[in-house]
């Protein structure tokens, strides 16, 4: 009886037709996510005017779904964990979907944050269980390549908010952007015929014969044939003696979680502060409507750039490197955005820029994220992770908001996000202990054992 793990095939098949079959499907599904998410950002000024809100009233608005961010990640990465990825997966994209396009509806500041904190519980569960559930189907030495790629779906939603609101705010009005939210409910029916369940999640609930059937699934559509694999010979690393939330603070994992929620979360202070101040601040600025949406725009597609990129060289340079050349090259991309003038040629060279530097930087903590973990936790570790880091994307444009309240001028407005770009690059000096690169998620998970036995 021949003995085999799943990494080992997975990286045997090397990137096939099943790893694109996976990577479009998760990858559609991304994209929904980030139209609804950013379409916030585009509708925002729309909705301060009819409603009359404060400055800082007018920042929250993005922050409300990244509350729901908040609370559905930390309590689908629990979910996942237990109940597969695939079932999770649907569940979040149905729940956002369903509670999107109340808002069509909503005449209050009020019932739009409740709604937006709803809608976000379900965001907040999809997108760290896409980035699990591509580590667990993609071949080793792509793995990092696949994650941000994966993330670089979710900005094409960014940008695709961004036309949708160019095109329909000025003649429809900004409701109807939201009444567009109800479509990925449809996606989410499609999955739930089509979308395969995570063949390590599968393992390591011990249902190994459905994982060998899984396995040979991948195999027929990788090269159409499939071995006659015996899941009597399936090798499962030991489990683990502690899961879940209380596994992300055991002494073999204190020192990572703190690292990669410090950087997590200064990454997102970042982006989701810029992204949904930018259009605003380019409108005070001087510029009209559809150019703070076009530069808006033309930042997110510097970001799909960043996310496609990004994974490369994190399996060049590994991955502790490239986290610290990011946070450094975003903090000089936030100075020079900070020191434009007004000639407009100049602000969008600045602004693709500082598109491409701060979104490469939090893409290139994501491959780190879910290697750090075990696959009996990994859902975990990373929807709390991204939890976390939904905190600074929640704080950052309210605390923006106090700051262009304080009337300080358009370079400070800029200037403090160097602050946490600073903080970024001394988490990984500090806390990245050990490089994961080129490492089965089989390897890690042994290695993480013989630590703990190690350390105990």
């Amino acid at each position: 009886m021949k003995k085999f793990n799943i990494s080992e095939v997975i990286d045997s098949l090397g990137v096939n037709r099943f790893t694109w079959h996976i990577f479009f499907l998760i990858g559609l599904a991304m994209v929904f996510d980030g139209f609804d998410y950013m379409i916030v950002s585009y509708t925002m000024p729309q909705i301060a005017i009819e409603w009359g809100l404060t400055a800082v009233q007018k920042g929250s608005l993005s922050s409300w779904s990244l509350i729901g961010l908040i609370f559905g990640g930390a309590i689908a990465g629990i979910v996942s964990d237990k109940i597969g990825r695939r079932k999770t997966l649907i569940y979040s994209i149905a729940a956002y979907s369903i509670l999107t396009v109340p808002i069509f509806f909503v005449h209050s500041f009020e019932a739009f944050a409740f709604f937006r904190i709803l809608t976000g519980v379900g965001l907040g569960a999809c997108i760290p269980v896409v980035a699990t559930t591509l580590s667990e189907f993609v071949p080793t030495k792509r793995r990092a390549v696949f994650i941000t790629f994966g993330m670089a779906w979710m900005i094409v939603g960014w940008v695709l908010a961004g036309v949708v609101a160019t095109f329909l705010v000025p003649r429809l009005g900004w409701r109807f952007c939201y009444l567009l939210g109800g479509i990925p409910l449809l996606y989410a029916v499609f999955l739930y015929f089509k979308m395969p369940e995570s063949i390590h999640w599968l393992a390591s609930k011990g249902r190994k014969e459905e994982a060998v059937k899984a396995l040979q699934n991948a195999e027929k559509i990788a090269t159409g044939r499939c071995t006659d694999w015996d899941s009597a010979g399936l090798i499962v690393p030991t489990p683990p003696k502690v899961v879940g939330v209380k596994a992300l603070f055991s002494k073999e994992y204190r020192t990572i979680t703190a690292g990669i929620w410090i950087m997590y979360f200064m990454g997102c202070f970042i982006v989701y502060g810029i992204n949904a101040w930018l259009p605003s601040l380019m409108l005070e600025k001087g510029l009209k409507l559809s150019s703070a949406y076009g530069l808006a725009i033309a930042q997110n597609c510097a970001a799909i750039i960043a996310n496609c990129s990004t994974g490369f060289t994190s399996e060049i340079l590994g991955r502790k490197k490239n986290i610290v050349m990011s946070f450094i090259v975003a903090a000089v991309a936030i100075v020079i955005m900070a020191s434009v003038g007004n000639n407009f040629g100049a602000i969008l060279a600045a602004n693709i820029f500082l598109g491409f530097a701060v979104n490469y930087a939090i893409t290139a903590i994501q491959p780190l994220i879910v290697e750090s973990y075990r696959t009996e936790f990994r859902n975990t570790g990373v929807a709390w992770c991204h939890a976390f880091g939904r905190v600074g994307g929640a704080a950052a444009p309210i605390v923006a908001g106090i700051v262009i309240q304080m009337k300080l001028g358009y370079s400070m407005s800029f200037l403090f996000y160097v602050i946490p770009a600073i903080i970024g690059t001394i988490a990984a000096l500090m806390f990245v202990k050990s490089e994961t690169k080129g490492k089965s998620l089989d390897q890690l998970a042994e290695e993480q054992i013989n630590s703990s036995v190690y350390n105990s």
